[in-house]
């Protein structure tokens, strides 16, 4: 036999359940941020691009004019040197967006205290 007690508790139990099945039902969550690894496979993919198409551009330069070597590497060099300025551009921008992440946080956390005080 349970009691009125127990009964009574029961429902609360049921009723803070509730409450928390409640404050996690969000719905589909999207990961916004990215990990370290995404973003070091961003910049290795951006510095073989540069480096890709200043090699093709250069052979394919050194191709029609039958001067086989020479615009080959210079324009691998300037692919290089395009894929390292897009590398340092992309880290710029990384450490841009968590300076933003980390003022933020901070706001909140001085708001915070100052409501509470």
């Amino acid at each position: 036999m349970t009691g009125p007690d127990q009964k009574q508790q029961m429902e609360q139990l049921e009723a803070k359940i509730a409450a928390v099945k409640k404050s996690q039902d969000r719905g589909p969550v999207q990961e916004e941020h990215y990990s370290q690894a995404q973003h070091a496979w961003r910049m290795v993919i951006e510095l073989v691009a540069g480096l890709g198409i200043g090699f093709g551009i250069g052979y394919g330069l050194d191709y029609l004019f039958g001067t086989l070597p020479i615009f080959m590497l210079i324009f691998t060099i300037l692919g290089l040197v395009a894929g390292v300025k897009t590398m340092i551009r992309s880290a710029q921008e990384m450490q841009e967006k968590q300076l933003a992440e980390l003022a933020e946080k901070d706001a909140a956390d001085i708001s915070a205290k100052d409501e509470g005080s």
